[in-house]
């Protein structure tokens, strides 16, 4: 009997071992295929006629556009000026103690650019889902659900992602000045991979619940790497 349970307890370990690694091989596979996919969404610059441009939150310096939020303006500014929406979306609150919020900020500097105050809107949220989750209503309360989406590149599949799950139709224009490029957008881009593939088996409302459960802080939030962190 002795020697019978010990086969059977080896059987057993064999069987779970395989199937750990049956597991692992494919959470690795999934996580390289979404990789990829986050990685060709940044390459796609899809720009066409839409009824509003949302631009995606990102760092202010009491009242002045970090470098990244500041390339995202100058995308959404160029396709207004090139004609392809007459709204402009900005999202964004406040971390503790700012004057201002993202969106605030990034009104102020939309309007600097020549674009009139009434072709902007204001959304704020404390991350991307919560960003899209509150303008959404708004775009398809105007009847301008077709949106033309501005951000990074890396952050670019998620954004498209969760527009979608809020009813928007998106289209992707990641802005091409961004200062985050090369070897500093590898984290980035990990991370985001990280992102796009739990918020498609979860839902990125829950996975935002999970950001704020976890007390951390949204990507696009982060300090741009090599610049000031002064927030």
């Amino acid at each position: 009997m002795g020697l019978i349970a010990t086969v059977t307890g080896w059987r057993l370990l064999r069987f779970l071992l395989r199937a750990i690694a049956l597991i692992v091989s494919v959470v690795l596979v999934y996580l390289m295929v979404t990789g990829v996919q986050v990685w060709l969404t940044s390459r796609r610059y899809q720009p066409h006629h839409a009824g509003a441009i949302v631009v995606m939150g990102a760092a202010q310096y009491n009242g002045v556009p970090s470098p990244d939020l500041k390339a995202r303006l100058d995308q959404a500014g160029l396709l207004w000026h090139q004609g392809y929406a007459t709204t402009v979306m900005v999202t964004g609150s406040k971390e503790k103690g700012d004057l201002f919020t993202e969106a605030q900020a990034s009104a102020r500097y939309l309007v600097a650019d020549g674009i009139p105050v009434h072709d902007i809107l204001e959304a704020g949220g404390s991350d991307s889902w919560e960003n899209l989750s509150l303008a959404a209503p708004v775009l398809l309360a105007r009847g301008d659900g077709t949106v033309l989406i501005v951000t990074d590149p890396f952050h670019e599949a998620r954004s498209l992602a969760t527009a979608s799950s809020v009813g928007l139709t998106p289209s992707p224009t990641p802005t091409r000045t961004s200062p985050i490029t090369g070897a500093s957008s590898i984290p980035f881009f990990a991370k985001e991979t990280v992102g796009v593939a739990l918020g498609r088996i979860i839902g990125f409302d829950h996975l935002s619940a999970v950001h704020s459960s976890l007390g951390s802080i949204d990507p696009m939030r982060w300090p741009t790497p090599n610049l000031s962190t002064t927030h």
